[in-house]
């Protein structure tokens, strides 16, 4: 998942900061998440999830496919 969580945030040119607020979570939080240090909470995931347009399960490294199921 943390190489999904750079790759997504880096193909979308955002700064670490700017996903933070986007996920409405502290820059460090962000940080571990995306270091896997930490694993982020469900409503992260779903939020960044909506963000970048994307299901969860491609956000989360199961799968290859980008296409969301909402």
């Amino acid at each position: 998942m943390k190489t999904r969580l750079r790759d997504m945030r880096e193909d979308n040119d955002l700064t670490q900061q700017k996903c933070s607020e986007i996920a409405f979570i502290s820059k460090n939080s962000y940080i571990r998440y995306e270091n896997g240090e930490r694993v982020p909470p469900l409503d992260v995931m779903i939020t960044l999830a909506k963000y970048y347009n994307v299901s969860l399960d491609y956000l989360s490294g199961l799968t290859n496919k980008k296409d969301k199921y909402w």
